[in-house]
């Protein structure tokens, strides 16, 4: 198949490969106001499915860098999203197409980012949203909301997610599912849900049967008692003549990655048996001309997912951040389920039009949208909500903390440098010898030049278990850490990967091997401060932050790095510990 005879490539390769408008990026291209000019794509079918994930609550436009290293291995050798670089530009044919470059790829980040700007903001989101819901019809259009949207930003903490459900009612999400909305109290997240205009469906999500039997408060606010479903596992959707199911499939293990102590009465898991029962009872019940699953399971997930379950048309995916340029073929005993990813932090908007006839999916057109800020005139009711619920903050949120020389970013298999800014500033303050930050996924870019802001570093550090620690650690435990994550990340079944990255560190290198077992994977863990090896017995000073079985006790993460930020005033150069990485040479997975 070649590069861009991909069916499922189309729009936006013809709309941006042919047309000139990166000519004027030097200086910014002037906005004419005329969306059809950017965002225009050709009439296809009669159903149209919007679906966007993981904004991580930015409001406004960011920068985003790409990974320099997303490694697959196994069945996803070289497979997206495990393709990166100049490699990913090869492999979809859009080298020299700067805009695609800039979109897809970390390949000449920080020159495309000052040509182009931003990407993202929910004020240009509604605007192509808008557009894109009338120029097709929409009696004929839906929204969907992938999770992690009620997190990731100061205003999203402090209101406990509430400035982003506002923003979700005014952008028109139709449906939406959950991950990091469930890092709230659960009593928090059903009051959102009640305030959400759009339905939040998760078949993955059980009341637990001991809190059924005792009538807690929360349990006797489930969906279903008799099925157990807190919430709404599925629901029928009328697109113009059709009609389409949409199940929702809320992030499978949020109580192992994230605090069970918050929502204590729910349990989660990928229930891939409840959802093939699910599938086949909608389709003997409901007969209805399309199944889609709105899922938070991750790209590698959905695609085992896909393989095992059949009768689903197509998973819209989130969770693992992948920008991916096409919707993936999967093959099951019963035919071939689409999976599709759309990016994160208000990057891209998925657009999948359907022709749909005689009860099924005759064919379809699939187009992964960059939202490039500076062709998107902003829209004026969403800019207005921006301004009221940043406003009785703003004094925080432009409080400048130092400079920086060097692009700070978090997103890649390793440590990021924004991930190094986090584990120095635990061993500056902490007085440590070793410092251990989470592999999350979330977070903007900070490009050289610019003043780092406490907004910026709230992209990094906001959410609800922010405190730090530091406590003795025996070398064994320290072992035992990192072969724990590095399962979680590269272990050989993606029903057992639990997504993020691996553990980030600090004061510390190592060997790790991804393809080997689970307890063989790390080795020459070494003190990068003496040269000295750990060893098993010896204990040493280690200092963190986002515990998940109990609170810590110390200040949240936020406090310990803008003490160090402005201890230090400027970022003029920065070491990053990366691990030497075994048995990835030529891997796609890696730049």
């Amino acid at each position: 198949m070649s590069k861009f005879s991909r069916r499922e490539f189309i729009y936006m390769m013809a709309m941006l490969g042919a047309s000139p408008i990166f000519a004027n990026s030097h200086t910014r291209m002037t906005n004419t106001g005329n969306l059809e000019d950017y965002y225009k794509l050709k009439p296809f079918g009669n159903a149209r499915l919007m679906h966007m994930t993981d904004s991580h609550a930015q409001l406004l436009p960011v920068y985003f860098r790409e990974p320099s290293v997303n490694l697959g291995f196994y069945d996803n050798y070289g497979k997206t999203p495990h393709i990166v670089g100049e490699k990913l530009l090869d492999y979809y044919g859009i080298k020299g197409n700067k805009r695609l470059e800039y979109a897809y790829s970390c390949v000449n980040f920080e020159k495309y980012a000052k040509a182009i700007g931003r990407t993202g903001g929910y004020a240009q989101i509604k605007t192509v949203v808008d557009f894109l819901k009338n120029s097709f019809g929409e009696e004929k259009t839906l929204l969907l909301d992938g999770g992690d949207t009620w997190q990731g930003s100061a205003t999203a903490l402090w209101t406990r997610g509430k400035d982003m459900v506002g923003a979700m009612n005014l952008l028109g999400v139709d449906i939406a599912v959950g991950h990091w909305e469930f890092t709230y109290k659960a009593q928090e997240v059903l009051d959102n849900v009640k305030d959400l205009d759009a339905e939040f469906l998760a078949q993955n999500v059980k009341v637990k049967e001991a809190a059924l039997f005792e009538e807690t408060e929360i349990a006797m606010q489930a969906y279903d008692e008799d099925s157990g479903h807190a919430f709404k596992p599925y629901t029928i959707k009328k697109m113009g003549n059709a009609r389409v199911a949409i199940i929702g499939q809320a992030f499978p293990y949020t109580t192992i990655a994230n605090p069970q102590r918050f929502i204590p009465d729910w349990s989660f898991s990928i229930n891939d048996g409840g959802m093939q029962e699910l599938v086949n009872e909608i389709k003997e019940n409901e007969k209805p001309d399309a199944v889609i699953v709105l899922s938070h399971n991750g790209f590698d997930t959905d695609k085992k997912l896909a393989n095992v379950v059949t009768g689903v048309d197509f998973i819209m995916g989130g969770h693992t951040h992948d920008g991916v340029p096409e919707a993936v073929p999967i093959k099951n005993a019963n035919g071939v389920t689409y999976v599709c990813n759309a990016g994160s932090n208000g990057k891209f908007l998925n657009v999948l039009d359907l022709d749909i006839q005689n009860g099924k999916i005759k064919d379809f057109k699939f187009t992964l949208l960059p939202i490039f800020s500076d062709l998107i005139k902003e829209d004026k009711k969403m800019k207005e909500y921006i301004k009221s619920v940043r406003k009785p903050y703003l004094e925080d949120l432009n409080r400048q903390i130092a400079t920086t020389d060097i692009t700070l970013f978090r997103r890649g298999n390793f440590n990021g440098s924004w991930d190094q800014i986090i584990c120095d500033s635990l061993l500056e303050v902490k007085q440590a010898q070793i410092s251990l930050s989470p592999g999350f996924r979330w977070g903007t870019s900070v490009l050289p030049g610019q003043v780092i802001t406490f907004d910026d570093l709230m992209t990094q550090t906001a959410m609800t278990y922010p405190e730090t620690y530091a406590r003795d650690m025996k070398g064994s435990d320290i072992k035992l850490i990192l072969e724990d994550v590095a399962d979680n990340l590269f272990n050989e079944d993606p029903f057992y990967q639990q997504g993020g990255d691996m553990v980030r560190t600090g004061g510390i290198s190592y060997k790790i091997n991804p393809t080997a077992k689970i307890g063989n994977r790390i080795s020459s863990i070494t003190l990068t401060s003496t040269g000295e090896k750990i060893e098993a017995n010896k204990s040493y000073k280690v200092a963190g932050w986002s515990t998940v079985g109990s609170k810590s006790e110390g200040e949240p993460i936020w406090e310990t790095v803008e003490v160090y930020l402005k201890n230090i005033k400027h970022i003029g150069k920065l070491n990053v510990d990366t691990p030497d990485i075994v048995g990835v040479k030529g891997n796609p997975g890696i730049v």
